[in-house]
């Protein structure tokens, strides 16, 4: 019933696979003890970037085989989300490597406009939940962290999970969303956002955080760089929500 959880925040270097690869495998090899999951931000390899074209892969390519490699070498599980070029497509995707090699996969669904996501990545439409140990973990990647209800708690996860670049100018909407989606879905809730300046001079914070399923702050990053390691206990997340029904309470509703 317990899992740890580590939490990797990082600069990323602006559209360099390779050198993101070396940085984070550093991390996980020489600074980080054992842990069950270790989450990477949103778009681990290269930022950010409306460039696909320079930066994407495939499902057979070398970071997949890479995260594969590191999944083994610690038996643990590995997350983050990155650029796929699949069908004539790109996709924002997060990627669940689990330790025999086993690969889930989340499409971002909500792609930010504001930012032109949408004009060069295709969305998805599947929501994700993966078991892994046991938990039930639902998969989201940053700009759906606004739109609660693709969020919403009806397949009874036990794990909500955001990687994100979030940058500092709307960083107050993070650090309220996170608390709410774990509120409301009386749910452990994880953000981990990157830390740094991209190539659009856009800063990010950090604030990667781990909330508990009443919305308490168990962990918070702030804007430190480096492996931040909790454990988690999904009984007493089990007890409060037997003790409290509030998920029985929950409307129904499908989405379209």
């Amino acid at each position: 019933a317990e899992m740890k959880v580590a939490l990797f925040q990082t600069k990323l270097a602006w559209e360099q696979p390779e050198t993101n690869r070396k940085f984070i495998e550093e991390y996980f090899l020489n600074e980080a003890t054992d842990f069950d999951l270790f989450v990477l931000p949103e778009m681990f390899t290269s930022g950010f970037t409306m460039h696909p074209e320079k930066i994407s892969e495939t499902m057979q390519g070398e970071t997949i085989s890479w995260l594969k490699k590191l999944a083994k070498l610690k038996n643990c599980a590995i997350t983050g989300s990155l650029v796929i070029h699949e069908n004539d497509n790109y996709y924002n995707r997060m990627v669940f490597v689990h330790p025999s090699g086993k690969i889930d996969a989340y499409d971002k669904r909500h792609l930010f406009t504001l930012a032109g996501e949408e004009k060069v990545y295709t969305k998805g439409n599947e929501k994700a939940i993966v078991n892994y140990n046991n938990w039930n973990i639902c998969l989201q990647i940053c700009y759906d962290l606004r739109f609660p209800v693709f969020a919403r708690n009806v397949e009874n996860y036990d794990l909500l999970l955001y990687v994100a670049n979030w940058p500092k100018v709307r960083i107050m909407a993070w650090d309220a969303l996170l608390k709410a989606r774990a509120i409301e879905n009386m749910t452990y809730t994880i953000g981990v956002n990157r830390i740094g300046t991209d190539a659009n001079a856009l800063e990010y914070p950090g604030h990667s955080k781990v909330i508990d399923f009443l919305g308490s702050e168990i962990l918070s990053c702030e804007s430190e760089s480096g492996v931040f390691i909790i454990e988690i206990d999904k009984n007493q997340q089990t007890q409060t929500r037997q003790k409290m029904n509030f998920l029985n309470d929950k409307d129904a509703f499908q989405l379209i």
